[in-house]
């Protein structure tokens, strides 16, 4: 079984930074890729970033291209997403989400086997 642990969520104001780390354990923890995914209240949750766990091939969504960066730890099996320039439209929960083989679908949740319990990030005006 796999655990993922975010951590790093908090309240910022518009145009700031955080920066959210994604802890992985289990046993024999292995992972095709790691991604980071967004839920609003109201709304679907929704894709943010990936990266592939060997190679570090990143793929942003268009809503954060050039403000997001995602990076990672192997030795620690953690995973960050790196925010600046932060909008108020950034206010959601973030979850992180590992794959454990390539399906083709790593920009929607169906691609991902594992989640980890989410954590708050709010941009104020």
């Amino acid at each position: 079984q796999v655990q993922l642990v975010e951590s790093g969520g908090g309240l910022v104001q518009a145009g700031g930074s955080l920066r959210l780390s994604c802890a992985a354990s289990g046993r024999s923890f292995s992972a095709y890729a790691m991604g980071w995914f967004r839920q609003a209240p109201g709304k679907e949750r929704e894709f943010v970033a990936t990266i592939t766990w060997s190679s570090g091939y990143t793929y942003f969504a268009d809503s954060v291209k050039g403000r997001f960066t995602i990076s990672r730890d192997n030795a620690k099996n953690t995973v960050y997403l790196q925010m600046n320039s932060l909008k108020p439209d950034d206010t959601a929960v973030y979850y992180c989400a590992a794959a454990a083989y390539a399906s083709g679908w790593f920009t929607t949740p169906r691609g991902y086997d594992y989640w980890g319990q989410g954590t708050q990030v709010t941009v104020s005006s």
